[in-house]
This record gives structure tokens, sequence and C-alpha cells, in this order.
């Protein structure tokens, strides 16, 4: 388990801003003021102040719309500032391109705790736990993790037809260069920046990586359950019996996946191990590509990832997301096919012991489980609990957990204040 520090941000930064290695005295990530030796302006400070101008840059290249073939579609489109980087809407995916009316393929997930995202592996070892474990394929950005950085991964909604749909590298930076912000990109890049195309797009990725790696945007930790683990709160009776329930490996089994404990380093858990699962979602029809019946998004194996075609097992597995803020989402899961946080909980519970409830049913009138992968690809889907047990069983989570456990995720909300720094904050006022 991994989380995300302002040092490793400054360090991050710093290296980005000096174009090489850097290394920060004194701890960049605290204040460094005149009591230091040097005085007022220490040797890190400029360093300091050019990551927090390319951090800065990045964020009015995330709000423009100006850099789309449309006109009409900026980052802030698909990941709403106020809605906790995520979409505003319930649509399962969105829609962009030349004329706005293009359809992806995939839901757009949230950019909240992302930062920590390791490089992708196809076997991963936790050094926070039993490192003789194998956990399979984790990490990488995107759902299918086939990106490992972010100023890599900008290029795709920057040029995917169905998204911002320039039409190359070059069309890119021909916007940029007339923004009203493309005189900071040649201070802080060079004043010949424009001239490789390639080279400048690389300078807007690094801005928008520097921006969202930004801790007080993306990553707060202000959640009601972070003040809960930091003693400042507790957490109401359905609360604690939906935290219970999330843990328990016999009931939820949440936390296999979505970790909720501190590390052992004394760390906030980000509610995600990153790793890749496949868990046999229904097919969604309101995606328009899945009116074709032989399309099929088979998640690590392709389409959109290559590199692991021919690869059955991968097929069918997408990167597990992070809970936090997933309460204020309004669809779920990689093909959007919930609108609601209830059921996607409650698929959870019956996916196994009430198929009916999900899939639709067959010419010999049973449920087409997993009708979302093909046949042969089946066996990938995760068994583990809640999942494995027979149609018509006992689920493993009453409605009451079910009911419980969205409680729990409500408080993974950010922008909770606990009542004791509230009531200091406003004695403090008078």
């Amino acid at each position: 388990m991994r989380a995300y520090f302002s040092r490793a941000l400054i360090c991050g930064l710093l290296a980005a801003a000096s174009g090489g290695s850097a290394a920060v005295s004194n701890a960049g990530a605290r204040d460094l003021g005149p009591a230091l030796p040097w005085g007022a302006d220490p040797p890190a400070q400029p360093a300091l102040r050019r990551a927090a101008a390319i951090a800065a840059l990045g964020r009015e290249l995330f709000l423009d719309p100006a850099l789309s073939a449309s006109g009409r579609m900026s980052c802030a489109s698909c990941h709403a500032p106020a809605n906790h980087f995520a979409p505003a809407n319930d649509l399962p995916v969105q829609l962009g391109g030349r004329r706005g009316d293009q359809s992806g393929t995939r839901a757009a997930p949230g950019l909240t705790y992302a930062a920590a995202t390791p490089f992708f592996t196809e076997h991963y070892y936790d050094s926070d736990g039993n490192e003789a474990v194998d956990a399979g394929p984790t990490g990488g950005r995107t759902w299918d993790g086939r990106i490992n950085r972010v100023r890599d991964q900008v290029a795709i909604p920057l040029l995917s037809a169905n998204e911002m749909a320039n039409a190359d590298e070059a069309a890119v930076v021909a916007r940029a260069a007339r923004a009203p912000y493309a005189s900071r990109l040649r201070e802080l890049y060079g004043a010949d920046v424009f001239r490789d195309a390639h080279r400048a797009l690389q300078a807007i990725g690094q801005s928008l990586e520097a921006y969202l790696q930004t801790p007080a945007e993306f990553s707060p930790f202000t959640s009601k359950y972070d003040a809960f683990l930091r003693g400042q709160v507790a957490l109401s009776a359905q609360e604690m019996r939906g935290l219970r329930a999330f843990n328990d490996p016999e009931r939820g089994n949440c936390a296999n996946c979505h970790h909720s404990q501190l590390t052992p380093n004394g760390e906030l858990p980000l509610f995600t191990d990153f790793g890749l699962i496949a868990l046999g979602l229904p097919r969604n029809p309101r995606i328009p590509a899945n009116q074709d019946p032989a399309w099929f998004d088979l998640g690590a194996c392709g389409p959109l990832r290559r590199d692991l075609a021919g690869q059955a097992q991968f097929c069918g597995l997408f990167k597990a997301p992070s809970l936090r803020n997933v309460a204020t989402r309004r669809s779920f899961f990689h093909n959007g096919v919930f609108t609601s946080l209830r059921d996607a909980v409650a698929f959870y519970a019956t996916r196994d012991t009430n198929p009916e409830r999900w899939f639709p049913r067959g010419p010999d009138g049973k449920p087409q489980k997993f009708d979302d992968l093909p046949p042969q690809y089946r066996d990938n889907v995760n068994m583990e609990p809640p999942f494995g047990r027979q149609p018509g069983g006992q689920p493993a989570m009453s409605e009451q957990d079910i009911s419980d456990i969205v409680a729990f995720l409500q408080t993974l909300t950010d922008g909770f204040t606990p009542p004791r720094v509230a009531a200091t904050a406003v004695a403090r006022s008078r």
C-alpha cells in the first residue's frame, strides 16, 4: 500500500523542473523560512517556485476547452473539479469528438488519489504485506493499466477521435500556442518550445502531470473516515456496521481489493490495491459500441491495450479504482452499467445467487451470466467471496449489510470538517 505525500510531490516536481534529478535540502515539504542559515530564500526555493508554476500552468491546461477540436471539451468536462474530478452526470460513457456527438467505450474514471498508482506489472509483490504472495497484474493508468505516467496518458484524450479529437500532436500544440498561457509555456520550457510539436506536447503533459499530482486538490484526505482514523470524530452506528461488513472476508470482503486500514507505516488508506480483476459485469446496452454483438471490451487484453493481446488470462480484467469519493459518482464500474451505488454493492452480494436480477435471459429462459465477456474468457471472472455462491442460495451480504456498506462508503467523500476543527475555526474568527 502506498500513500502520496507532499514530499514525494516536491521531489518529483523538482526533478521535472530541472529536467533531471534533484535533491531537496531540509525536507522541502516543510516551510523553509528565514531561520535557516542561508536566509529567506534558500537554494531549493527557486526550484520550488518553478515546480509550483508548472502545476499552475497544468491547471489552466486542464480547464481549457480550446485544446479540443470542438472548442467545447476540456479535461474538466469529464473530470469535474466540483465532483472530485469524476463525471458530473450519469452517462455510462462521455461524449466527445469534433462535434461533441461521439461516444466513448468506457466510463471516465475519477482522478483523485491516483498519484500513487504504481507502474504496471504482471506480477506484483506488495512491500507492505506478504512479499511472498504474487498479487497478479497491478498498476498502470487507465482502466486497463496500459500507460504508466500521466505525462504520457494525456495524449489519449487529446488525440482520441471520440474525445478531444485533435488530428495529431501538431494540432494540439497549435492550439496551445494561441492560448493565453502560451507565454508561460515558453518561460518554463524554452522560447522555442513550439518549434517541435512532440517536445511541446511533452511539456503540456508534464504540466498536467504536475497539476494532477497536487495533494491539496487530488489527494486531500479530508473525508469523515480520515477524521475517524485521526481520532477526530466517531462514525455512526450504521457506518461502523458498514465498515465491519466491508472488512469481513465472509461478507463484503471489499477490503481484499480496497484496503481500508492504516498501512504498517501509519499512512492513510487509498481504498485500492491497484490490481486488475474480472468482475463479470452485465453488458451495458447504453454504450453504443455494445450494439454490435461481436464487439467486446476485454480490458487488459484489448482492444485499446495491445501489448497483452492474445494472452487469454488477462481478458476481462480491469483496474480496481479507489473507492474514495465513490458516493458522489452517478455511474459505476468501467462500463458505467449501474447508476446507483446501492446497486453496485448489491451486485457483489447477489451476482451469483440471483443472476436473474442482473443478466438477460437466454432462449432457454436461464440468465446469461457474464454476457459482456466471450464464453472462452469467463473462467477469468473472480469467484472469491462474496462471489461464488450457488443460484438460489443465501447471499453473503444481507440487505442490511448492503445499506450499511453504502452508508460507510459515504464517509469516504472529501470535504468533511470535524466538529472540533469547525468549532476552533469559528472561535478564532471571533
